[in-house]
């Protein structure tokens, strides 16, 4: 399995650029006359060809069954897209920055929840701590990686995440209550010119999340419309950078902020053509549903994913 995952991984960071943090720190002060940028992320060329596993060879296909296909396979969700190419989870922040508001981020935070790790796009600082809490009654394995141009991924944890003993099951496929399990805590701290990580269970190896480390407070995370809003931005001239988890590379644009201004400023990817993983739905008559035995079945009781 964690060859399997290895090889997942390395696939999905392995055509990531790294672009460098530089070397300045950032000085927090107060910003006057600050502008705004606005815009949207849109995916051009429909839906790329999804990830997807096969739950008859992964461990707890009937309670991570729950959300799936209904036909055995667990589709990777890395793009949602929606009206009118409206990319979803897209990281939008400003280079550049030297000085300006509060540089405060929120703790990151993910459940382990329905065999999804959420949120699945983070962003935080060098050397923020990183809570993992599971909330099924399922035993994960938490890996963490980060990435580099030339070398791929690096291990930076490998860690158990045990079955949570707190839950009131009343059926394991369609009624229990979701309670929190003792959190992982771990420290994220990236090499010199690596500013992503990705987490993946080593058990369930559909299940991903994604973190950029930022230089500076100026960014935004797309919202279900591919909307975005950065704000109390110090007038000057900048490099904005949008980058995806599933994309092959970022998207930069030079701005100038005006005193008091809004700028309208929006993004284009286009969508990946072919293969994108070793993991795709195909017929297999050797790992059909019929192995799990006559009186089990998959059913994705909490939500029905789209196989195509």
């Amino acid at each position: 399995m964690r060859n399997t995952v290895i090889q997942t991984i390395g696939m999905t960071l392995g055509i990531l650029g790294i672009f460098t943090i530089p070397a300045w720190s950032y000085e927090e002060s107060q910003v006057e006359q600050g502008g705004t940028i606005r815009g949207q992320v849109t995916l051009a060329g429909g839906m790329p060809k999804a990830m997807a596993f096969n739950l008859v060879t992964i461990p707890d296909p009937v309670f991570c069954g729950r959300i799936s296909t209904g036909t055995g396979w667990r589709i990777v969700e890395d793009f949602i897209v929606g009206s009118q190419g409206a990319l979803k989870d897209t990281v939008v922040m400003l280079k550049g920055i030297r000085k300006g508001k509060n540089f405060e981020l929120p703790k990151v935070t993910i459940e382990a929840k329905d065999c999804d790790f959420l949120p699945f796009v983070n962003v935080m600082k060098d050397q923020d701590e990183l809570t993992v809490i599971n909330m099924d009654p399922v035993e994960h394995d938490i890996q963490g990686y980060e990435t580099a141009r030339e070398r791929g991924a690096r291990v930076l944890f490998n860690r158990p995440l045990p079955m949570n003993p707190f839950h009131k099951v009343l059926n394991m496929v369609n009624s229990h209550d979701h309670l929190p399990g003792k959190p992982m805590v771990e420290k994220i701290h990236l090499q010199k010119e690596r500013n992503i990580f990705v987490m993946q269970c080593g058990f369930h190896p559909y299940m991903f999340s994604w973190g950029i480390v930022v230089e500076n407070p100026y960014y935004a995370i797309t919202t279900q419309d591919g909307q975005f809003e950065i704000s109390d931005i110090p007038p000057g001239t900048y490099t904005l950078t949008a980058w995806h988890a599933g994309m092959k590379k970022y998207l930069h644009r030079e701005v100038t902020i005006e005193p008091n201004r809004t700028i309208s400023v929006n993004f284009e990817y286009q969508s990946p053509i072919g293969r994108r993983s070793v993991h795709e739905m195909q017929e297999n008559p050797h790992f059909g549903l019929e192995i799990l035995g006559e009186n089990v079945e998959i059913t994705p009781s909490l939500r029905l994913q789209e196989s195509s």
